[in-house]
């Protein structure tokens, strides 16, 4: 059973998750009296000067059922996913987002259900996570992580009619937001290999 905020160690506002436990604590940690999360207020809670977690960020909402299967969600994801590459590879210190996607919002109560159903898988992956192979992690591999992120984020709009491929991108980007937080060049190898079934995916599909 997951900590309730009140159980959890109180955290450092400018805080960035360094694995997907902590990345989970935060999301949750986010205040919602209105019942509505923001992606602004997402952004605030795991900090925009780290682009790792951003695009962990991207994977994991895209691998929840319950978030995923809202329609436009996967178009949403690609957007966020496309910026958050962009300015990787054009070397930006701090992440930026257009008013109209910080304020797009998603129900507290969906988020922390899909959420709830990750904390068991996030304490085995994070167990797993260690710094290896740390060159695919460098600026070099940052910028091929990033184009490949790219790729797959472009070919998300049509993985709506594709059944399961959104999870596959989903877990790509997770792998690859990992790879980068945790300096895990094993993880971003994985992820080069998943990103190519994805996209193969998607071009048999449309054939």
């Amino acid at each position: 059973m997951s900590a309730t905020p009140s159980q959890r160690p109180s955290r450092d506002a400018t805080h960035t998750p360094r694995d997907l436990e902590e990345l989970l604590a935060a999301i949750e940690s986010i205040e919602a009296p209105s019942g509505r999360v923001r992606f602004a207020d997402i952004l605030d809670a795991i900090g925009r000067r780290s682009f790792g977690p951003l695009l962990l960020l991207a994977g994991v909402v895209t691998l929840m059922p319950v978030i995923s299967g809202i329609p436009g969600i996967p178009l949403l994801m690609a957007c966020f996913t496309l910026l958050v590459c962009t300015q990787l590879l054009m070397g930006r210190r701090t992440f930026w987002l257009p008013a109209w996607l910080q304020q797009r919002w998603v129900s507290r109560t969906a988020l922390l259900k899909g959420l709830g159903y990750l904390h068991r898988p996030a304490r085995w992956i994070d167990r797993l996570l260690s710094q290896r192979l740390t060159y695919l992690t460098s600026r070099r591999g940052m910028q091929a992580s990033a184009l490949t992120c790219l790729l797959v984020a472009l070919s998300m709009p049509p993985m709506e009619l594709i059944p399961f491929s959104a999870n596959v991108a989903g877990l790509t980007l997770s792998l690859f937001g990992l790879a980068l937080m945790a300096r895990d060049g094993l993880l971003a190898l994985f992820g080069f290999a998943l990103a190519g079934t994805s996209l193969a995916l998607v071009v048999f599909a449309l054939l």
